[in-house]
């Protein structure tokens, strides 16, 4: 009988790119994924730790889905990812439920710590520095199992080269690898020949992609041959960094109607003198300026950010200019984050460490000023009809679907109301909806 594998993947959607590829390899290897726990004799647990809420979840998760080694069919539990990345081989004796660890370099050794026999629990941790980023463990280029056939995420870069005081990505990821823009336009290629209609470009770093390359290369002149592949589908690209983005690839965006008019960059603070000891190298003017940049090039560009709050030294007028800051600009959409201090962080050194709760305060001032804004910016597509990728059908008579300015996962979706034959709305296709009401985060439509 063929041998069962679950996995659950945690984190963010680079995670889940990651857990994409060690389920294809799995599958290729003639294992069978489910999606029981309680039925699998292998569990794969893809950690995140990047904050603190992220290790907790990871830990808990861990010790959640071991216990099936006692009561279910479970003979072995893997963890891999950022966790034993950064705890290394201290984690072995702190989690006994374990059996291997793999670290965010040994993702194409998934079918051995599956299935390789071992007497004790086993931590795997190449040197991040020393593997060919284009080797497939980093990229997805031959196969693929994604979680959404028809919105798909595509990792075209690995590691970061920045250096900001409260990032541990550096030392869980490596510097920065991006893949060879060749390799990436095969692999969408072939995604879209598998039903995708919507792939969205991730990295740590996106808009820094080819910089490393030793030959010119730039997320401007990708996403031009992406566009040039199929005009039937949305492209968009995730966690851009406002450093990096050029007025080429403004434009470049608004040249090709295929590629969404959506810019995900977050700038974690408006407050120049946070921004210094976060290490992020612009500053308040910077951020003013590249937003009112993108609104005259690109009419209607929908505008995500995250925000970090109650980092080391915030003061309350550092604060406010943060919440004027959001007041202005008026983001699309928008999260919050209250600083997570580890002893491994540059920033953990910091003098005038903000009291947790007074952290948490301000995030809660900045979501509601945020969603204000996010119930005027919605309420200006009521009467508008939007084109929409449908993705559910919960119920008859009622779909879900979101708009090119609806990331998948981190923004809000389209209800989607019909009285026409069930047959004429399919899931994974485009559908036209006139929006007819509005939400704080989501819309309500008719499909016509």
């Amino acid at each position: 009988m063929m041998s069962t594998v679950y996995l659950e993947s945690l984190g963010c959607a680079r995670n889940q790119v990651d857990s994409e590829f060690m389920l294809a390899k799995i599958e290729n290897a003639g294992w069978e994924i489910i999606s029981e726990p309680a039925k699998a004799k292998v569990i794969i647990i893809n950690t995140c730790s990047f904050i603190e809420s992220a290790i907790n979840e990871s830990i808990d998760t861990i010790i959640e889905l071991g216990a099936y080694k006692k009561k279910g069919r479970c003979r072995r539990i893997v963890v891999t990812g950022c966790l034993p990345e950064r705890f290394q081989e201290k984690i072995l004796s702190a989690l006994p439920e374990v059996d291997f660890f793999l670290g965010t370099g040994a993702f194409d050794k998934i079918v051995e710590a599956i299935s390789t026999p071992f007497q004790q629990p086993v931590c795997w941790l190449p040197d991040l520095n020393q593997i060919d980023p284009n080797q497939s463990k980093f990229f997805l280029q031959e196969s693929s199992r994604p979680t959404n056939r028809f919105s798909v995420y595509l990792k075209i870069a690995e590691g970061c080269s920045r250096n900001c005081t409260y990032c541990i990505i550096p030392k869980l990821r490596g510097r920065q690898k991006s893949a060879l823009p060749a390799d990436i336009l095969k692999q969408a290629d072939g995604l879209i020949k598998s039903g995708a209609r919507e792939i969205n470009l991730v990295a740590q770093d996106t808009t820094r992609f080819g910089w490393d390359l030793a030959f010119k290369a730039s997320l401007e002149q990708l996403l031009t041959d992406l566009a040039l592949i199929s005009n039937k589908i949305w492209i968009r690209f995730l966690y851009g960094h406002p450093q990096s983005i050029s007025s080429g690839l403004i434009e470049t965006v608004a040249g090709h109607d295929n590629l969404c008019s959506y810019f995900d960059l977050p700038v974690q603070h408006a407050s120049t003198p946070v921004l210094k000891l976060m290490g992020r190298d612009y500053n308040s003017a910077d951020l003013y300026s590249l937003f009112d940049k993108i609104r005259a090039a690109v009419p209607g560009a929908a505008l995500r950010t995250t925000l970090l709050v109650g980092f080391p030294g915030e003061t309350r007028q550092d604060f406010n200019e943060l919440l004027d800051f959001v007041t202005r600009i008026k983001f699309d959409h928008l999260g919050v984050f209250t600083y997570s201090d580890f002893d491994d962080l540059a920033s953990h050194n910091l003098s005038n460490p903000v009291p947790l709760a007074l952290a948490k305060e301000r995030k809660d001032r900045i979501m509601a000023c945020q969603q204000e804004i996010s119930m005027a910016n919605n309420e200006k597509y009521i009467d508008k009809t939007l084109k929409i990728l449908v993705e559910e059908h919960p119920e008859e008579n009622l779909y879900i679907g979101r708009s090119a300015f609806q990331a998948p996962e981190v923004d809000g979706l389209t209800y989607i109301h019909t009285d026409q034959n069930p047959h004429d709305i399919q899931i994974g296709s485009f559908c036209s909806v006139k929006i007819t009401d509005a939400l704080e985060y989501d819309l309500i439509g008719e499909a016509q």
